[in-house]
């Protein structure tokens, strides 16, 4: 992959043939505008989508890309895809007339896009892909760069079990496995309702570690920890990263939960 400054290399003992980094919001090459200025890669949003489809070859170019991401469509589930094969591209022909779509699957035309919220791979030159705008992207490899995936981590999915699935999707083993945490919304930025807190403590007592009160009623979230609790629960101990809030961070970070209506990051996985 060729390094770039606007996009964010995953900071692990990886072998130099995985390739992981998580995209900020803007390149040089980029067309979105207004409130998706200027990186966009999510067709699901309110923005053009033949500006995203540029930025998607922008990014392309940009990281040096062995092949078109494989997109999923995000569900904030707990379903793992182990990927086969190149994603077929989106052609340019296959955009609809009308540029503004509103709700748009992430891919369009007549190729059907898989209803999944991580992705693994033990092929080369295969490109896992997840969009986040605050939820964890959370990227995997085996030590020896033969085995890699990346999971899209809200605190729906985490509840629902997204993390302990995708390890049990890879073929690595356990000690094999190396993990990266890219960024998301920090610990103090990130407020929930007592439901979410009490959702998590009663399917796990430890979880209560996550949660910081701030009120009757509501709670500082923890995202990161809550996965290194659900990773660790598998046995899975090797962590890194976890430096980045996109929530404080304007600049470089498009933010759900600050902006509202936004754009997306892309985190992107492979080896060669």
């Amino acid at each position: 992959m060729k390094k770039h400054p606007k996009l964010i290399s995953a900071q692990w003992p990886a072998l130099a043939n995985v390739h992981a980094f998580t995209t900020t919001r803007s390149l040089p090459c980029a067309k979105s505008e207004g409130i998706y200025a200027s990186l966009n890669l999510a067709l699901h949003t309110n923005d053009h989508a033949k500006q995203v489809i540029a930025n998607r070859d922008c990014l392309a170019k940009t990281a040096n890309l062995p092949s078109s991401p494989f997109w999923l469509n995000q569900t904030h589930g707990n379903v793992v895809h182990r990927i086969g094969s190149v994603s077929p591209e989106l052609k340019q022909d296959e955009l609809k007339k009308h540029p503004l779509k509103k709700n748009a699957p992430e891919k369009e035309g007549s190729e059907k896009i898989v209803d999944a919220d991580a992705s693994v791979t033990s092929m080369k030159n295969i490109v896992c892909a997840v969009l986040t705008a605050d939820c964890l992207p959370v990227f995997f490899c085996h030590r020896s760069g033969t085995e890699v995936a990346v999971a899209h981590a809200g605190w729906r999915g985490l509840h629902a079990g997204i993390l302990q699935n995708t390890v049990a999707e890879m073929q690595s083993k356990i000690d094999d496995l190396l993990v990266w945490f890219g960024p998301a919304i920090g610990p103090t930025a990130f407020e929930v309702g007592e439901e979410v807190r009490q959702a998590f403590v009663e399917q796990d007592a430890n979880h209560e570690k996550a949660f910081k009160r701030v009120d009757s009623n509501h709670f500082l979230c923890d995202l990161t920890l809550l996965a290194r609790l659900a990773l660790s629960s598998v046995g899975v101990n090797a962590f890194y990263g976890d430096n980045y809030c996109t929530f404080s961070d304007s600049q470089r970070f498009y933010s759900f939960r600050r902006d509202g209506e936004t754009g997306r990051m892309a985190s992107l996985i492979w080896f060669n």
